[in-house]
This record gives structure tokens, C-alpha cells and sequence, in this order.
């Protein structure tokens, strides 16, 4: 599937826009000053799969951390900025890849060209976020609400003081609660601009409500070619939103090396506890990457025939079930071992 062409911008070793590639990006939810625990926090979700790192940066301390944290991690780090140039300036300095900041939102012009001096100086792309939750007080006057064209005047606003200073490593969001507007507003960017494009719902909810809005959302445009980075953003920790967005991604046909874990709904024919099977390979997914197929099904009566394209696979019985690989029915399991057994499988396909 090819993505809309974009204007390419390196950030670190990667290049966004240019390309096919949707890079997965998130959130810590720790305060960036606690170093130790934000890199824990990083390596774990690098492991799941992140891509790019967003921080926020609240005060001085948090821009000092900088330092500490990028030295512990191996993908690029965000370091999101609001109003204080001066942070937005310290946290380049500490060694930030790219910045979240609006430059129509840090005051004097004067500080807004110390910041895209520096970030010329370090080749820091810079990425404007535009939220229809907090568009400027006169174009939420003109439109009475949130409306797409409103956050096409805002973008280009932002962008134009970057143009005037001949800034093009830009990245644009256009993020809302809404995924209708969300679809609208990101389809009228795509036309109006040449920057590469950050996905992403705001304030999306729960796991459950997140993955509805954000699959219906950006799922839509991701289908459209529309997209080079995406955050699905889901309340809580932000290691619940790799699993949401590297399914989407692998659902698109956008992902490689992302297992595919099919299970039945379970019904009258289950004779055996086959939730807590499932939740565990679930969980244990998230940390493999491989392009391979596991099957869990409820009962022997439809199962070994919905199975058999899977590359590994289990048929529930009574308290057992049937181990399947590639179709071929290999042995009888007991309940306790499935899981076990399972993950061998996995590990050495």
C-alpha cells in the first residue's frame, strides 16, 4: 500500500514521509525529571515494538533528564514543549531528536527564531500539533466549534512563521476527539500540505473506547495512504497502546514480523477454560516478532478445520486439546501444558 508522497524529515536514523513506512510512536506517563524510570519505561515499550518516544517537558529538570534518558535508549526521543522557548532550546541541547512545539505559541518572534536556529544547528525537525480542543480564541470564535477548516487556518498559521524563516523540517498532526473529525480534517492536510502527517485520536478513553474511535479514525486514512508516524493514545499506561496500534498497522497490511493471534468466541461447546490460554499467548505476543499464525479454538468440532492454516494451533477438548501445526494434527495436550507447549512452539518456529 503506498502512502501519500510527503516531504521526507530525518528524526534521529529515521526518515518519516518519503516513504511506506508508519512508524509506531507513544507517550511516557512518568514525570521526564525521574530519569531512571522513564529509560525502564522506554526499553520496555522498544521491546513491544515502539518506534519513536515522546516526553514532556514541564520545567528545567525535565530538560536536563534529557541527557541521561536518550544515552539508555536506542529509538529516537520527542520532546514535547509548551509556551517556554527556552525549554524547547535546553531540551535540544540535551540531546532531544524532534520537538513538539507551535511556534505560534512561544511568544516574540525573536524566540521563535532562536529555536529554529538551533534546531537548523542539530538537524531538529520540529512538529506542530494542531488540537481542536484548543484551537486560538478567534478562530474558535469564527467557526462557534471545532471544525476542520478551522484547524487548516491554525496549521497554516504555525507553519508559515517556519516557512518565513526557511524551516521545512516540519511534522503535522491535526488531532481531535472526535474520529469524524479527525478523518476530515486529516484528508483536507494531506491536500493542503506537503509534511509528513502524525496520526492519532486525542483523548480516546479506555482500551476499549480507543481502539473503536482510533481504528475507526485512522484506520480510514491509513487505508487512504494518509499517515507516517501514528500514537494511539488509550488512558493509563501507554504500554496498552502498542498492541492496539501494531494491530491496526498489521490489519492495514502496513507491518511486518507481527503475529497473528486468531481465537473463537468461545460457545455451548467449550468444555474446557480456554480465556486465561488466550489472554497469556496474548500477552506473550506482544514481545515476538515474527511473521507467524497461532490459533486458539474452543472446541474439536470446528477447530481443527479453522486451524489449519494457522501455523501452530490448539483445538480444545475436555481439559485438553489438539496440538496443530501447519494443518497436521501432532499430539494430544492436557490444559496445564498448553501454554507451555505453545510458547515452545512459537520460539522455535
Amino acid at each position: 500500500m503506498k502512502r501519500n508522497q510527503t516531504r521526507s524529515v530525518q528524526v534521529k536514523d529515521l526518515v518519516l514521509g518519503g516513504n511506506d513506512h508508519v512508524y509506531i510512536q507513544s507517550m511516557c506517563n512518568i514525570k521526564t525529571s525521574h530519569a531512571k524510570e522513564v529509560i525502564e519505561q522506554i526499553l520496555e515499550l522498544e521491546t513491544m515494538g515502539c518506534e519513536i518516544i515522546r516526553v514532556s517537558c514541564m520545567d528545567l529538570n525535565d530538560a536536563k533528564a534529557i541527557a541521561e534518558i536518550v544515552s539508555n535508549i536506542h529509538i529516537p526521543l520527542v520532546a514535547d514543549i509548551h509556551f517556554d522557548y527556552r525549554l524547547a532550546l535546553a531540551c535540544i541541547d540535551a540531546g532531544a531528536n524532534k520537538i513538539r512545539l507551535n511556534p505560534g505559541n512561544i511568544g516574540a518572534r525573536t524566540n521563535v527564531e532562536a529555536v529554529v536556529k538551533k534546531c537548523k544547528e542539530k538537524h531538529i525537525p520540529i512538529r506542530i500539533g494542531i488540537n481542536s480542543g484548543s484551537l486560538e480564541k478567534e478562530i474558535h470564535q469564527k467557526y462557534g466549534k471545532p471544525t476542520a477548516q478551522g484547524m487548516m487556518e491554525s496549521a497554516q498559521r504555525h507553519v508559515q512563521i517556519l516557512e518565513d524563516l526557511h524551516f521545512y523540517d516540519t511534522v503535522l498532526s491535526f488531532k481531535s476527539s472526535d474520529p469524524l473529525l479527525c478523518i476530515e480534517a486529516y484528508k483536507k492536510a494531506s491536500e493542503m500540505f506537503d509534511y509528513p502527517l502524525h496520526l492519532g485520536v486525542t483523548e480516546a478513553g479506555t482500551m476499549m473506547t480507543s481502539a473503536i474511535k482510533s481504528t475507526l479514525a485512522l484506520g480510514n486514512l491509513l487505508l487512504d495512504g494518509i499517515g507516517n508516524t501514528i500514537r494511539i493514545s488509550v488512558n493509563g499506561a501507554p504500554q496498552k497502546e502498542i498492541p492496539i496500534v501494531k494491530e491496526l498497522l498489521k490489519s492495514c497490511n502496513l507491518i511486518q514480523n507481527v503475529p497473528n493471534l486468531i481465537a473463537c468466541p468461545t460457545c455451548g461447546r467449550t468444555q474446557w477454560d480456554m480465556e486465561p490460554v488466550v489472554n497469556e499467548i496474548e500477552q506473550y505476543l506482544q514481545t515476538v516478532h515474527k511473521n507467524i499464525t497461532v490459533a486458539i479454538m474452543g472446541c474439536a468440532v470446528n477447530g481443527p478445520g479453522e486451524a489449519k492454516h494457522a501455523d501452530i494451533a490448539i483445538a480444545g477438548g475436555k481439559n485438553e486439546g489438539l496440538l496443530i501445526k501447519k494443518g497436521e494434527i501432532i499430539e494430544k495436550i492436557p490444559q496445564q501444558e498448553m501454554v507451555q507447549r505453545l510458547k515452545q512452539e512459537i520460539a522455535a518456529f
